[in-house]
Formats: structure tokens, sequence, C-alpha cells
């Protein structure tokens, strides 16, 4: 490569981050929302807004450091494809950011994602490779990286390639939006784990401040990250498939931290189900199955604080937006054709946070 060719490079490298940095700086950090529960006096609960994002998801946050860093490792050049193997959202964002970058993108996904998913994806110009199989997703991926693709690989990047010492990541954020809350610093953070990338972005910098926050990962019941947290198992494989979408993986991924885990709570898809039309009743918006996942484990953790008489703050995320599974997990047929009953799960937690006591069906 000659010099001039190399500045070239350079000067295209130097632009992209420049976009990057500019995308960043035009967008307004996503709002924290509070929700009253009457079953839990002095226990405050707050959701993180991430679906307000312009790709509508917590993986917005998540393909922009992805794409600073392949630039900043000299890995993504000008004119390079680039791929990545997602189940949806952070395939929107990569496709949305290699529409600003002017970069053909190809997402690799299962073939069951969720219609409208596929759509955003091809709506920005991306392409989707489906693969019958989920658990060959990386695989696909490293394939069209042989061909000469960028593999942005956010399961093996994720928790690296986020700042976790601050840059605005999550955590700082949170923090940030709690100060002049009645409990700022709150008992519990929780969220899902798809890379591990959030779980760790998070659990880190709850220790890097010094802060008696504990970090709560929601799981699908049967999922590999709960089997492998407990038995701290690397190798740790799901035992049972999951109709939450981003969450729920079939093994474990390489970005999940188990050192800075406090405690895995496990949710049958049916509650995630049900938790999710709540959350549409509660704040008057639809959001995904692994928000619903996340506000179970929310009121089960406030539950046990209840019981034990304590008072504090509990913080989780609103992964993505919910018009995306009007296909599948808001429609009806969908969710008979495969056995979900939500009902009993949905008076099982209108009790709890009517009275504050959980229960299960």
């Amino acid at each position: 490569m000659n010099g001039a060719t190399s500045d070239a490079g350079r000067d295209w490298v130097h632009g992209a981050i420049d976009a990057l940095e500019r995308e960043a700086a035009r967008s307004a950090d996503t709002h924290l929302l509070k929700i009253d529960l009457p079953g839990f006096p002095g226990i405050d609960v707050y959701f993180k807004d991430e679906a307000a994002h312009p790709t509508g998801s917590l993986k917005h946050r998540l393909a922009r450091s992805l794409y600073l860093y392949a630039l900043c490792n000299g890995r993504l050049r000008e004119g390079q494809a680039v791929v990545d193997a997602s189940s949806g959202s952070t395939a929107i964002a990569e496709a949305w950011f290699a529409r600003l970058l002017g970069l053909c993108f190809t997402a690799v996904m299962p073939a069951c994602t969720a219609p409208a998913k596929i759509r955003a994806v091809e709506a920005l110009g991306a392409t989707c490779d489906l693969v019958d199989d989920p658990a060959t997703v990386r695989t696909r991926a490293r394939a069209h990286a042989v061909a000469g693709a960028c593999d942005l690989d956010q399961f093996g990047l994720a928790e690296r390639a986020t700042d976790w010492r601050g840059n605005n990541n999550i955590a700082e954020s949170i923090l940030g939006q709690l100060a002049r809350e009645p409990h700022p610093r709150p008992a519990w953070i929780v969220c899902g784990a798809g890379t591990g990338g959030t779980s760790a972005t998070i659990g880190r910098y709850l220790r890097y401040r010094r802060l008696p926050t504990r970090l709560c990962v929601a799981e699908p019941l049967g999922g590999a990250f709960a089997r492998g947290w407990r038995a701290h198992d690397a190798d740790a494989c799901a035992t049972r498939s999951t109709v939450i979408e981003g969450i729920g993986r079939p093994r474990v991924e390489p970005g999940f931290l188990f050192d800075i885990v406090d405690r895995v709570v496990e949710v049958p898809d049916a509650a995630s189900i049900a938790a999710m039309h709540l959350l549409e009743a509660l704040l008057g918006r639809r959001y995904g199955g692994s928000s619903g996942t996340n506000f179970v484990a929310c009121l089960r953790l406030a539950a046990a604080m209840r019981a034990r008489g304590e008072c504090g703050s509990i913080v989780s995320l609103l992964c993505d937006r919910g018009e995306r599974y009007a296909e599948t997990l808001f429609d009806p047929g969908w969710l008979a054709a495969r056995a979900l009953d939500a009902a009993p799960w949905r008076a099982a937690l209108l009790a709890c946070i009517d009275d504050g006591g959980w229960r299960e069906p």
C-alpha cells in the first residue's frame, strides 16, 4: 500500500469516527421512567426507556460502540462490507449505522426472527441472511468475514467495545438521572443478557464507582446464562428454547462475566409476555418481551425487599419497541399456536403489584 492510499484510508476512518461522534452528540439521552406500584411503599421502581433511541432499542449504543471499535482497531476500511450475527435489534442498529457510513451490511439472523425486524433491516438497505438453526448464526457470520467482510462480532466483542468507565455508558447515565431521586443509589439494577455486554458494562461501572448496588440478570427459564452462572460454567447450554428474542442464548457467550453478577432470576416465557402487556397498561406504550422479563425480575426483587422491611430503588431497562412483535408476542393467535397462556401470570403479577407479595400461578 503506497503512502497516498494509506493517507486516504486514514482520512476515511477519521471521517467515519467524526460521523459517529456527531450522531452521538445529536442523540439525547433516554428517559428514566418511574412506575408507581401500590404494593411497594418505600420501594421506587424505574425503567430506562432505551426504545427511544433512533433505531428503537438498547442496541443503538452497542452498535455505535462496535463500529468505533472496528474503526479504531483498523479492522474496518472504506468500502468494506460489514456483517454481524443478530436476532434483530442489534442488526437494525448496525444497518442504520452502516447506511450512515455508506457501507453494505449483512445481518445473519435466525429464520424465526420477528418479521417486522427483518423488514426493518431490509428497509435500511441491508441484507438478511436467514439461518434455520439459531445456534449457527455466528458460524455463518464468520463465513462472510472469510470472504472479506468486517465481522462486528457483537457476541465476541460487546463487553470490550463499550467504555465501562464512563463516556456516557448506560450505567453512568442511570446514576446521573437518579441523583435527585429519594434513593439515588439503587439497591438493584436489572438487565437481560444477550451478548453479556450490558451486564458487563453495568457491573464493572458499579464496582468502579464503589457503589453498594447489586446487579441482577433477568433470564428466560432454562437459559444458558442462568445455568452457567450457578455452576460458573462457561460451556453451559440452555435446557429449553425461548420466544423472548434478544436474550436466552442457547449457550453462554464469551462476553458474559460471571463474577460481577449478584443474582440471576429465571422467568417463564408466559410470565414475560404477561408483564410485557402490563407495561403497556402502565406506560401507555408497547415494549418487547425482554422488557417484560426485566419487569418480572424487578417485582421478585421488590417483593423480597418488602418482606425484609427494606426501602430503596430498583432500576431496569425497556429494551426495544413492542411494535416489532405485533405478529408474534402481541398476536393472540401466534401465542395460542405455541400454547402460551399468559392469563394466569397476569393475574399473579397484578396481585403482586397490588399487595407487594410474590406468588406464582
